[in-house]
């Protein structure tokens, strides 16, 4: 299917003040390189030499910043000389991947080579003009703090957003479990903040983007951070940082909500750790060498053991220790409009259910499946269900994610109480045609946002027919308007904000469409009845 530009309001907000004149300079600029002759930019630390992808100016694996194992993020050396950034950085090392994900259909992963010096980002640009002040999207991946990485998905390539809006993105890698999280701030001042660390370095991203995202024709002034599930904790989790202040002006959430890990149980599990290592105040400093993966089995183990000793779950999350990272908002993150949402079924899975297809239950298997699920409260449940989706089958409801939906009610009313910033809130509701129908998914969502139905191993995920690729241009549009404008609204889709009296959901689906979807009762039956 051939591609279709953006138009509507975000157009006319790029072309503002402009001629025509100006997107023929970008198609001149564009054409000016080729493989022969790679684009160059000029950044503090020295040149980076790129490479184009058809139109669009595309910079891998950049150093935004350095650090030895358990040290706070420092800026990059400067280099002689043309620096390669024609191909994606090392990510931070995980947990081995033994066995493959019931999701690889539907969601394939890209494991790429793993180094602790993971502090690179990926830049797609349609313009090197340091005058040309395109809005600026940044993406914090998922996978908690544990797992992930900025090229973990074929779905986070920024090439396609970049392209369609007309925007510079930019994806960022960090330091992950043991080594972004654990708490060794009892064995001595060099190790004070080594809790936050891997927030710390997603400061340090921001803050390189600040100083020179204007050589990859993006505006420092007009930053948009969004992220999904872990990291769209961490974006909310950047507005409770002292030191992010002024480094973005507009959040989105995926799937995401702010948790912190308690500063007993995290000293409990540092202290773990160091036993399970044979390492102690006297030797501390060995833990800079310790092979990695001793290193991060010997974290995994004390999590778990950690996590019976206090009756309930505890893992690689940041701490509100108060300086680094403050329990409340920061009091400059106010005026931020934030947008918050959730997909439909979220981590309940079609393609596990153990009762096949969910589009070829009868009637009786329906209400014998719901029972099952939900006792003595599934009948109340599909009636109440059926009040809020009349239009869908009432199966969907054994698959749907109430809980996830109050998380985000609560995160849009801390906001509505800490912010004065309009806030939104939206569900994707897909239903993908594949494999008898895929209910929406946890991270199915960023397909569309990031406009990249297209893209081959995505394409099996969704069907890659006419309802998907609308849905992409009017998810991406959206996005690309909060971006530039701070309002989500299309010329297609008014998108209302969320409030107190006024509970809009934006509902991207076949159907797309904003208003009062009245979910909350569905949402505190289901979530009682599985509690």
């Amino acid at each position: 299917m051939k591609k279709r530009k953006l138009t509507g309001l975000v157009l006319a907000t790029c072309m503002l003040g402009t001629t025509m004149s100006s997107g023929m300079a970008m198609a001149t600029e564009a054409e000016a390189y080729d493989a022969n002759n790679p684009p160059v930019a000029t950044v503090e630390q020295g040149q980076l030499m790129g490479f184009m992808d058809d139109d669009t100016f595309t910079f891998l694996g950049v150093p935004y910043a350095q650090a030895e194992r358990f040290e706070e993020p420092q800026a990059v050396e400067a280099w002689d000389g043309i620096r390669s950034a024609q191909a994606y950085g090392t990510v931070c090392p995980i947990p081995d991947q033994t066995s493959v994900g019931e999701d690889e259909m539907f969601w394939p992963h890209r494991y790429w080579i793993q180094n602790e010096d993971c502090q690179n980002l990926n830049i797609w640009t349609q313009s090197l003009d340091s005058e040309a002040k395109k809005p600026v999207l940044v993406f914090f991946h998922g996978g908690g703090y544990t797992n992930g990485s900025s090229i973990e998905s074929a779905a986070y390539d920024g090439k396609n957003l970049s392209d369609y809006g007309d925007v510079v993105v930019v994806t960022v890698n960090h330091r992950l479990n043991v080594l972004g999280f654990l708490d060794l701030s009892e064995y001595g001042e060099e190790y004070a903040n080594t809790a936050n660390l891997g927030m710390e370095d997603c400061v340090a991203a921001l803050q390189w983007v600040k100083d020179n995202i204007e050589a990859f024709g993006g505006d420092p002034d007009n930053v948009t951070i969004f992220g999904q599930s872990g990291g769209g904790g961490k974006v909310l989790s950047l507005m409770h940082m002292p030191s992010a202040e002024g480094l973005f002006q507009k959040v989105v959430v995926h799937s995401g909500s702010t948790s912190y890990i308690d500063e007993e149980a995290d000293k409990q599990i540092a202290a773990q750790t160091l036993e399970n290592l044979g390492i102690d105040e006297s030797n501390i400093d060995e833990i800079k060498t310790v092979d990695y993966h001793d290193l991060i089995q010997a974290g995994t183990d004390a999590c778990t053991t950690v996590s019976e000793e206090l009756g309930s779950s505890v893992k690689w999350t940041p701490q509100a220790d108060g300086e680094v990272i403050l329990e409340d908002y920061c009091d400059w993150s106010a005026d931020i409009p934030v947008m918050v949402g959730s997909v439909f079924a979220e981590q309940n899975h079609t393609w596990t259910c153990e009762y096949g297809n969910k589009n070829e239950w009868t009637e009786e298997e329906t209400m014998e499946y719901l029972t099952e699920k939900y006792g003595d409260s599934a009948e109340t449940i599909a009636e109440e269900f059926q009040k809020v989706y009349p239009d869908r089958p009432l199966a969907d409801v054994y698959f749907y994610d109430g809980a996830r939906r109050i998380r985000v009610e609560q995160t849009l009313a801390d906001r509505m109480e800490k912010g004065s910033a309009p806030v939104y809130n939206f569900l994707f509701s897909y239903e993908a045609p594949v494999d008898g129908g895929i209910l929406a998914f946890h991270c199915s969502d960023l397909i569309y946002t990031f406009h990249n139905v297209d893209i081959p191993v995505v394409t099996r995920a969704t069907g890659g027919n006419e309802d998907a690729h609308r849905i992409q241009d009017q998810m991406a549009s959206a996005w690309i308007n909060f971006a530039t404008t701070g309002d989500p609204s299309t010329d297609e889709l008014s998108w209302a904000p969320y409030t107190a009296e006024e509970k809009n959901v934006m509902v991207f689906d076949v159907e797309s469409g904003c208003g009062i979807l009245g979910d909350e009762t569905l949402n505190q039956l289901i979530s009682d009845a599985l509690s």
